[in-house]
C-alpha cells in the first residue's frame, strides 16, 4: 500500500510539472504573437448644459451607460475618473488611439467635443522630485 501511495504522489507530481509546463509554453507563445500597444492617456471635454444639477440616478444612468459601452469595447479603452462641472463634464480616459474615444461617445450618445492626449503628468511631487 505504502508503495501504491508513492507512485501515486510521484504521479501526481509528474502530471501537475507537466500541466505546468504545457502551460508555460501556451503562455509564452500568446505572449510572443500578441502585439502590445500602449495605453495612453486623454482628457475629454463634453458639453452638457447643467451637467453639475444632474441628479445622482442621472449620474448613475449616464456611468451605467458608459460602462456598458466599454465593456462591449473591450480592454483597449478605459474609464479612469470624470468630474461634473456646471455646463461640463471632464473625462480622463486610457485608450490605444483617439477613435476610440470618438468611438465610445458614439455609442453612447454622449459628446466628445474636445479629446486632448495628455502628453506628462506633474503633481506636488514634482517639485520636490531629484
Amino acid at each position: 500500500m505504502k508503495s501504491f501511495k508513492n507512485h501515486l504522489v510521484i504521479f501526481s507530481i509528474f502530471l501537475f510539472t507537466g500541466y505546468a509546463a504545457a502551460a508555460q509554453t501556451t503562455a509564452s507563445k500568446i505572449s510572443s504573437t500578441t502585439k502590445t500597444t500602449s495605453m495612453k492617456t486623454y482628457l475629454i471635454e463634453r458639453d452638457i448644459p447643467g451637467a453639475g444639477n444632474l441628479t445622482p440616478a442621472q449620474l448613475k444612468a449616464i456611468s451605467q451607460k458608459s460602462c456598458s459601452v466599454l465593456k462591449q469595447m473591450g480592454p483597449q479603452i478605459q474609464w479612469i475618473q470624470s468630474y461634473v462641472t456646471g455646463d461640463k463634464i471632464f473625462c480622463v480616459y486610457k485608450a490605444e488611439n483617439e477613435e476610440l474615444i470618438r468611438e465610445h461617445a458614439k455609442e453612447g450618445g454622449f459628446p466628445a467635443n474636445k479629446i486632448t492626449e495628455v502628453s506628462t503628468q506633474i503633481s506636488p511631487a514634482t517639485a520636490e522630485a531629484n
